[in-house]
């Protein structure tokens, strides 16, 4: 890949319930990578701080207000269509019903996860979790 193209920042919901169950989000047809699984989130604009990113992000897509999200990793990824810079931030409070606003579809899952497939730049943050909660195996279930 081209490594002199700028990266396009990214703010990513990783919002994990009380049992420790986090969130994944289809990507709607009509988008690069429809129907892969992947954090929910989106581009930060112009003037706009991660964290005010990703709440407009989750509101637009979701239909849920976020309360803290705490800065978490940094990942960049090549993708043929563009170079992003994913910056996850963990979210454990929300308010609000659960809108899928672009029809896509969204998966409480756990280690290992049951959907597929996952988007590449998910992958990392799955073996994140499993190092953090002590995991052994693989961190993604059946793959496309």
């Amino acid at each position: 890949m081209d490594s002199e193209r700028v990266p396009v920042e990214v703010a990513v919901g990783v919002l994990i319930d009380p049992d420790g169950h986090f969130l994944l989000t289809s990507r709607p047809a009509g988008k690069v990578y429809a129907g892969y699984w992947e954090f929910p989130g989106g581009k930060v604009e112009a003037g706009e701080s991660i964290e005010q990113a990703l709440r407009r992000e989750l509101q637009e897509e979701l239909g849920i207000t976020i309360a803290a999200a705490q800065p978490w990793q940094e990942l960049v990824m090549d993708y043929p269509h563009a170079r992003v810079r994913l910056h996850f931030c963990k979210v454990h409070s929300w308010t609000g019903a659960f809108e899928m606003r672009e029809a896509q579809q969204m998966a409480w899952q756990t280690l290992p996860v049951q959907v597929a497939p996952v988007l590449p730049g998910t992958v990392p943050v799955l073996a994140w979790f499993a190092a953090e909660r002590g995991h052994v195996g693989p961190t993604h279930g059946p793959t496309a």
